[in-house]
């Protein structure tokens, strides 16, 4: 066993196992995803570190915990669809690649997104299509999609983006409206009519181009 498999194994056996992540699918998923391969050189020693990776540009790769918790709540099926808004390097894509159908990866930043599509080609992962465009206003790719999943935290879900689930579609996201811990959140779309719930609190840090907008004041 390598080092990195060794850390890969010490992951999930440390951080997602005695956090509640208990989905095989999941488990299996973190267990053939590289992740010293999708962050910079300068991080590969600290891959699998129980925290949040800075990736410089104030980008992060959220910790490995948060991610499982999200995924497994999305309950994810074969034949989904699904949509990561800022995938960053694309490790959150590469995860949900070897659970669903097929992942449209968006990210706006250039440098990001090179290293995101090196791993995957490293991987062999051919069903995700990185796009390089603003997440703000999500991907329309697809019309739809049965998975949305946001790669960091945001002050609130934008509307245009919830939008975009298809019906029982399911959005996980950590909303950090205020200073402090944010709250794991998960919207499922029902009946035409997305409804939101409260999993859990996790520190992980806003994207970019998410933070809270300012009041007007008069």
């Amino acid at each position: 066993m390598t080092g990195y498999e060794a850390a890969r194994a010490n992951m999930i056996e440390r951080q997602l196992q005695p956090n509640k992540v208990t989905d095989e699918r999941v488990i299996d998923a973190f267990a053939d995803v590289r992740r010293e391969a999708f962050v910079p050189e300068r991080l590969r020693p600290i891959a699998y570190a129980d925290d949040d990776l800075p990736l410089g540009g104030g980008r992060y790769l959220m910790a490995p915990m948060v991610a499982a918790r999200l995924l497994q709540a999305a309950e994810i099926r074969r034949n989904d669809n699904a949509l990561v808004v800022g995938a960053g390097v694309c490790y959150e894509a590469a995860l949900l690649a070897t659970l669903c159908r097929g992942v449209v990866a968006l990210e706006s930043d250039p440098a990001l997104a090179r290293q995101g599509r090196a791993a995957l080609v490293e991987h062999r992962m051919a069903n995700v299509n990185v796009v390089e465009d603003a997440p703000a206003a999500g991907s329309r790719v697809r019309p739809a999609y049965d998975i949305i999943f946001f790669a960091g935290a945001v002050a609130e879900i934008p509307s245009e983006i919830s939008a975009q689930l298809t019906e029982g579609g399911r959005l996980v996201a950590v909303v950090k409206a205020d200073p402090g811990p944010g709250r794991a959140t998960i919207v499922t779309r029902t009946g035409g009519i997305p409804a939101a719930r409260v999993m859990f609190d996790a520190a992980t840090p806003l994207l970019p181009g998410f933070a809270k907008k300012p009041a007007f004041v008069f």
